[in-house]
């Protein structure tokens, strides 16, 4: 495949979607910040660049993955940023994780380049990028959204056409509100049945055996049982994007009560030291907050 692909961020999900892109066949073309996250990636064959604009300048496809708005920010319009080398042969698409209004008013700073751009954020974590199972919730034009189909679908398992510019990033808001509220939900069930005297494998085949069951919970079982919390989705990016959610809901005027409290566990979670562990770790912010009997 002659297609130029430029992909920008290495952590635990680019680095995984890259990878799955050089498998693929495409030429792609890395940059991370520190260029040793990228050493794997060019032992398969990627180029590594020196900095966003050598990016820019040569790949007329561009992907960027990185932890929220800052970082894009700073490589898009930054020193040496990317955005200064796009044109209108350019095709950007974003797949960080940043609030709906961030993703509009995004579109409207590239109009000066006559680039064509795709939010696209993601659905899934580690192990989903790893394997090319995520589920790409893509906003943007038509018509650029098929362009970079064929990639999405390498990189994950369902392309979903949310709506125009901003579109794929309030379908991301509303998903990681669920995701978490979910897993706070799962914490706390656990956690009351263990200080009421029941052990954990026993609340977790009731879970798992029931229409309460889902590939979530399957996913998080054994990090609950050993209490081990190996990071998947780092928790400290869960409550990130919980105040991206809040933000939002203000914004539109969406009352989110649940939604106000999970995201105070999350944060307490942070505090206590566990934002590096994966998002599961909630579960250790309620066993240190709580009474011992």
């Amino acid at each position: 495949m002659q297609q130029q692909v430029g992909f920008i961020g290495m952590g635990i999900m680019g680095r995984a979607m890259a990878a799955n892109l050089i498998r693929a066949g495409y030429s792609v073309t890395v940059y991370n910040r520190s260029r040793d996250k990228c050493r794997d990636l060019e032992e398969m064959g990627a180029r590594v660049a020196d900095s966003p604009a050598e990016l820019g300048r040569g790949c007329g496809t561009v992907i960027a993955m990185l932890t929220g708005p800052e970082a894009l920010e700073d490589t898009l319009f930054g020193e040496n940023g990317a955005a200064a080398e796009f044109g209108p042969n350019t095709l950007f698409t974003n797949m960080s994780s940043i609030q709906p209004v961030f993703a509009r008013e995004l579109g409207e700073r590239l109009k000066n380049s006559e680039c064509r751009y795709v939010d696209a954020p993601v659905s899934g974590s580690k192990k989903p990028a790893e394997e090319g199972n995520l589920v790409v919730l893509a906003g943007g034009e038509s018509a650029d959204v098929e362009a970079m189909r064929p990639l999405f679908e390498v990189m994950g398992k369902k392309v979903v056409h949310c709506g125009p510019v901003g579109q794929g990033s309030m379908m991301k808001m509303a998903v990681n509100l669920l995701l978490g509220t979910m897993m706070e939900g799962l914490a706390e069930m656990i956690h009351l049945g263990r200080q009421g005297g029941l052990d954990t494998d026993s609340l977790l085949d009731v879970v798992t055996s029931g229409p309460l069951n889902c590939g979530l919970f399957q996913i998080k079982e054994s990090m609950l049982r050993d209490g081990e919390y190996p990071t998947q989705f780092p928790l400290k990016h869960m409550s990130k994007d919980l105040k991206f959610v809040l933000n939002t809901a203000y914004e539109i005027g969406a009352s989110l009560p649940t939604g106000h409290g999970v995201s105070l566990a999350y944060a307490t979670a942070c505090n206590l030291g566990h934002g590096d562990e994966d998002f599961a770790a909630v579960m250790r912010a309620l066993q240190e907050t709580s009474t011992k009997r």
